[in-house]
């Protein structure tokens, strides 16, 4: 990359911070488990060594070095002010098992030894050809034999309309100074495109589609997706081949429902596999038109592993996974074991229709047990149990209802993972990162947040933040409640009961009880209490 660009890059990361924070995609629990349902075993994240292709200031890396405290994790990027950031978030936060430098990706070389697991988000193309292709090198040259590297990328045919919108927003924006006046500029155009464009023009439709995602973003996104100097989409079947140059393979989306053609209808699945002649990648981009997608996140492997993988799962690696997820009934009633049909909300907003009792059972026990991962095996006596069945008999249709849950993307999987607690103890213990180091896990001002053991942000209360430093397994749960009374009794915090303070004693105990109560049950809900 030629000192000009690189200097231009720098200048803009460090003007316009990109938002740093956990991407649970990313997550390397979560790459482990996929490499291990395709097929290929991947190194256990307890001890692995991680590799951050543009880091930003380390919210995606950050937290998974404090959760593995074995583990090893070192994050590039190029802009010295991120950087400083992160490098101060770590020394808060006391872990010795994460570096942050500042770094061009292109000058990585051998010296820095091998990766288990390289993640590379929101980078490969908002960057000039010389230092994709130098992604793609380190994501060769610098990963261990049995690694996974992550790599996202905007894709075409979606990006095609996109850049109509982008250059659109370039074009009024891109001669201003200041990156809030650039953004600001690069809306007017489109206001005033969109009060112009014709109804039945290609620029309408692509408004349209578009629009929702500029008004509802927040400006660091868009003035990387739109108004940064680099942004250069490829198609999918393109960037395999880049990859293969390298002496890398495809393995998975990191999205995997997306791989699956029977998501698709049978109108799609029954050409495309005639199509496709068992080619993964040709199905994929055949997908690709098919939805119009715009952005991908790719595993990658060493080419010798090709061979390996695995496409059709496979039932005895399926048992061997753990499995976690949410289900309710769409009509808001619990879940019965019998044979009524029951239509249900499932993860990532899916509809899913439970008709038998075997399948509501398994629903039963995967939703009271989340965030908790529960083992197949745990998965079918606690079937056979509710349903009065042999284990034998219900087996069978638990292995195909996850095998199915699986392909829709209804479920969630890990290798192992037994951290998050499966119900609130009596003297309960937060992730310990949250504990010893608000200030590092949490964002600042009301709408706090933090990152859970599913590598997501989520959400905390001010009472939640009251009592997340008391979590460490020494204090019952009156006591957390004596805490918050003497916090009201202070005046730093108030509760109120019909518009009015609660300051009597015996009312105020009551009240701040049921209010431990329905904290600690939040906090075990979003992932934050560990068994």
């Amino acid at each position: 990359m030629s000192e000009t660009l690189t200097s231009a890059l720098t200048r803009y990361y460090d003007s316009v911070p990109y938002d740093s924070h956990p991407f649970p995609q990313t997550a390397v629990e979560h790459l482990e488990a996929l490499a291990y349902m395709f097929g290929l075993d991947a190194p256990r994240p307890e001890h692995a060594r991680v590799l951050e292709l543009g880091c930003a200031s380390g919210g995606n890396l950050i937290p998974f070095a404090s959760r593995h405290s074995e583990a090893t994790a070192l994050g590039i990027d190029l802009s010295t002010v991120q950087i400083s950031q992160g490098v101060d978030a770590i020394r808060l936060s006391g872990l010795a098992n994460v570096t942050l430098r500042a770094f061009d990706i292109a000058a990585i070389d051998a010296s820095f030894g091998q990766f288990d697991y390289i993640v590379c988000h929101g980078v490969y193309s908002w960057v000039p050809p010389e230092v994709q292709d130098a992604i793609l090198r380190v994501c060769s040259e610098n990963l261990a034999p049995n690694g996974v590297a992550y790599i996202s990328y905007n894709v075409y045919p979606g990006w095609k309309a996109r850049e109509i919108v982008r250059d659109a927003m370039i074009l009024r924006g891109a001669p201003r100074d200041e990156p809030d006046e650039k953004l600001s500029y690069a809306r007017g155009m489109l206001e005033f495109l969109e009060q112009s464009a014709r109804p039945d023009s290609v620029l309408k439709k692509t408004l349209e589609e578009t629009m929702p995602i500029v008004r509802s973003a927040n400006s660091s996104y868009l003035l990387h997706e739109f108004l940064e100097p680099c942004n250069a989409p490829c198609y999918f079947k393109q960037f395999v081949e880049r990859a293969g140059a390298h002496g890398l393979a495809y393995l998975a989306d990191a999205e995997p429902s997306s791989m699956f053609v029977q998501n698709y209808g049978e109108k799609v699945r029954d050409p495309l596999l005639r199509e496709c002649g068992g080619s993964q990648v040709l199905m994929e981009q055949y997908l690709d038109f098919l939805v119009n997608r715009t952005f991908r996140q790719t595993l990658l492997v060493k080419q010798d592993r090709a061979g390996d993988i695995r496409y059709r799962l496979d039932p005895e690696r399926n048992g061997k996974l753990e499995y976690a997820g949410t289900f309710s009934a769409q009509d808001g009633t619990p879940l019965t074991l019998d044979n009524r049909e029951q239509p249900c909300n499932a993860m990532r907003n899916l509809k899913v229709t439970l008709r038998l009792p075997v399948h509501k059972a398994v629903a039963q026990v995967l939703d009271e047990s989340y965030p908790a991962t529960v083992s197949t095996d745990a998965l079918i006596a606690a079937v056979a149990e509710r349903t009065g069945d042999l284990r034998t008999s219900v087996e069978p249709f638990v292995a195909g209802m996850l095998e199915e849950l699986l392909i829709l993307g209804a479920v969630r999987i890990r290798r192992g993972s037994k951290t998050a607690a499966k119900a609130v103890s009596d003297r309960p213990v937060a992730l310990a990162a949250i504990r010893r180091a608000p200030g590092l896990a949490l964002t600042a001002g009301p709408a706090a947040s933090v990152c859970n053991q599913w590598h997501e942000p989520v959400a905390l209360s001010l009472l939640e933040r009251c009592l997340l430093p008391l979590l460490d397994g020494s204090n019952s749960h009156e006591a957390l409640a004596e805490h918050l009374a003497s916090e009201a009794r202070a005046e730093r915090l108030r509760f109120i009961k019909d518009d009015k303070p609660i300051t009597d004693a015996h009312a105020l105990k009551e009240f701040t009880l049921k209010q431990v109560e329905l904290a600690l049950a939040d906090l075990r809900r979003k992932a934050l209490l560990v068994a």
